[in-house]
């Protein structure tokens, strides 16, 4: 099973960061380059423990639907989301963001199955880790973006 680690210094407030992070708008904002749109349960504002949420988005020119839940949630501090259905095997991606300074060290950590058993692993190594690596490291470039502009707004 791969495991991503991505670590952003973000020089905005835990809170800030959090908020942006579960909320639902946002998410199809820094996600634009697969299309990812949400389509059913909680489409819009911040998503709470408990709420799902089912994209639809373009991977490797395929048109997908994922549903995920919000399984644990500790504002501002860290949330959970594990996927109920969609083309992994299973995921779960937790975000934690900790005070750092004058900022927040936001930690995404994607920890997946991906399908097809053995060929699963063989696509993980030739290219799906190396993919999703960079599509949650360009989600949290635009995040970073996102919530120190808001910063110099307040």
């Amino acid at each position: 099973m791969p495991v991503i680690i991505h670590r952003t210094f973000i020089e905005a407030p835990p809170h800030v960061c959090f908020d942006l992070a579960r909320n639902g708008d946002v998410h199809t904002q820094t996600t634009s380059n697969t299309k990812e749109k949400a389509v059913a349960g909680v489409t819009e504002g911040w998503m709470e423990e408990g709420d799902e949420v089912t994209w639809e988005a373009t991977h490797f020119g395929i048109r997908q639907r994922l549903t995920a839940r919000i399984t644990e949630m500790d504002r501002p501090h860290r949330f959970v989301d594990v996927m109920v259905k969609g083309a992994f095997h299973s995921f779960t991606h937790t975000h934690v963001f900790f005070e750092q300074g004058e900022g927040t060290l936001m930690v995404d950590t994607f920890d997946y199955r991906s399908p097809l058993g053995p060929l699963g692993s063989i696509a993980d190594r030739l290219f799906l880790e190396k993919y999703m690596k960079g599509f949650i490291e360009r989600r949290a470039h635009e995040l970073k973006r996102m919530a120190e502009h808001e910063k110099t707004q307040s």
